[in-house]
């Protein structure tokens, strides 16, 4: 049985002009890097419109989402804002219910 979860993280990334696909391609490298997180056991990439893309991510407890900050994915998004995209919304969010994975 997948570990529960208890908060969460959503990413909101608006790609600049031109570069869309250089953030799907960004976001499908950040699977790479989210799976040396053992902390990170929810990870979704989003595209929520032509330009506009996201994650949300989710951890058992408030250490993993605070280890989760400080990482390599976090660092990727600092090193690209003002490259492939504006500068991220990072909201965090307590999970209500989930419907757990096998």
């Amino acid at each position: 049985m997948a570990e529960p979860v208890t908060v969460g993280l959503l990413v909101r990334i608006e790609a600049l002009p031109g570069r869309e696909s250089d953030v799907e391609n960004f976001l499908r490298q950040g699977l790479n890097l989210v799976e040396q997180e053992p902390g990170t056991v929810r990870w979704f990439a989003l595209r929520f419109g032509p330009s506009s893309f996201g994650i949300y991510d989710a951890f058992p407890d408030d250490d993993g989402r605070r280890t989760h900050l400080s990482g390599a994915v976090a660092q990727a998004l600092q090193d690209n804002t003002g490259v492939l995209f504006t500068a991220p919304s990072i909201e965090p969010v307590d999970v209500i219910a989930e419907k757990s994975p096998i």
